[in-house]
């Protein structure tokens, strides 16, 4: 499944001479655009970050309660519409799933559980390197060390089973994930009273709509494009040597430091960060956690995302338990904070790498991929 993955991602990749140009545009975007939203509203290093923007999605639904973060974000649902969008044109959406939901949920849980802890996804994270702050280096390394993990995993026979395309009836589950979508962009702009919206903190600060979600759909849609993923970037590098996701991120991270070197938001250095803390540990750690578990599951939150506006219920299931381990973090506090990171939310860390690997010695096929070549 690993390497099947891997050649559809190199067959859409290298079209001729359009491939450069396509992944230059995904960085280009997605690390411009992170930099422009942040220009127009959003929080300091706060652009794009599928983690955090889901989590505030989650306040706004009353998953948790904690009343600054707070606020559905259009960015969000464009990664959705725009994959939806681009995936019915090129006749490639399918509605497809049953892949274990139940550990797909629990790893959702466990990756936002980490993101959270550590004020981020590895999106957000390098985004924060781009903004100057120095803290992102130490969980990027935590990141790849937990993929590098997953990775053994992977080779001793993990796997959570075949996907399936859905047929007659359960087809129109594959719809669910743009049908929400829709619902919540059109409650955010009316201001729906069933929503919760910030009146202070990261919740309150935001870009126009409008920009956001345009921002939202050329990100999601090139995403989709591009496969782009961190977490299968680092695999298909450490598996085959192929650094072609990586590359994407490489230009994101030029491009949100010259955007962000422009307006003056770049300020080098550890100490009084927008919304990040300095327990270099716990940011090893909880990033850790995230590889891990992304790894596991098939994909970093982005791509989660991504594939849930293509079809995929796995997917789905997988950002149920993203949204649910939001709930989690903020309702038992695990979450960082500026102040730094709780004794609630270290043992939350520790626990969820231990359930994860436990997740990975327990769903292993007899025939390792190690002994089939891949």
């Amino acid at each position: 499944m690993i390497y099947n993955n891997y050649i559809r991602t190199k067959n859409i990749l290298y079209e001729g001479d359009k491939v450069n140009w396509l992944l230059i545009l995904t960085g280009i975007v997605f690390g411009l655009g992170a930099v422009i939203l942040v220009k127009f509203g959003n929080p300091g290093n706060y652009g794009f970050c599928a983690a955090c923007q889901l989590r505030d999605i989650a306040g706004a639904l009353g998953i948790h309660s904690a009343a600054t973060l707070q606020y559905v974000r259009p960015e969000i649902l464009g990664f959705v519409i725009g994959a939806f969008s681009l995936s019915q044109v090129t006749g490639e959406f399918k509605a497809r799933g049953g892949s274990n939901p139940l550990i797909r949920f629990i790893l959702g849980m466990a990756m936002m559980i980490g993101a959270l802890v550590f004020l981020g996804c590895p999106l957000r994270a390098i985004l924060r390197v781009a903004g100057g702050d120095l803290n992102g280096i130490t969980a990027l390394v935590g990141f790849v060390a937990g993929i590098g993990a997953g990775i053994m995993f992977l080779k001793r026979g993990f796997n959570l089973g075949r996907s399936h395309v859905h047929t007659e009836g359960a087809r129109y589950t594959g719809y669910l994930a743009i049908a929400a979508a829709i619902v919540l962009l059109i409650a955010v702009s009316i201001g729906a009273g069933f929503l919760n919206f910030s009146a202070k903190g990261p919740g309150s600060m935001h870009a126009p709509i409008a920009i956001s979600l345009i921002a939202g759909l050329a990100a999601g849609a090139l995403a989709w494009r591009t496969r782009m993923c961190l977490s299968g970037g680092f695999r298909d590098f450490i598996l085959v040597g192929d650094t072609s996701l990586l590359k994407i991120y490489a230009v994101m991270f030029l491009a949100a430091m010259a955007g962000n070197m422009y307006f003056g938001f770049f300020k080098l250095g550890f100490e009084n960060q927008p919304l990040a803390h300095t327990m270099h540990v716990w940011n090893f750690l909880s990033l850790f956690l995230v590889g891990l578990a992304a790894t596991l599951a098939g994909g970093c939150p982005l791509r989660q995302l991504i594939m849930s506006g293509e079809g995929s219920t796995d997917a789905m299931v997988c950002v149920l338990g993203m949204l649910a381990g939001a709930g989690i973090a903020h309702n038992l506090n695990l979450a960082g904070s500026p102040a730094g990171v709780s004794i609630n939310g270290q043992v939350a860390v520790l626990i969820s790498i231990v359930l994860v690997a436990g997740i990975g010695l327990a769903c292993r096929e007899k025939l390792a991929f190690v002994s089939k070549g891949v």
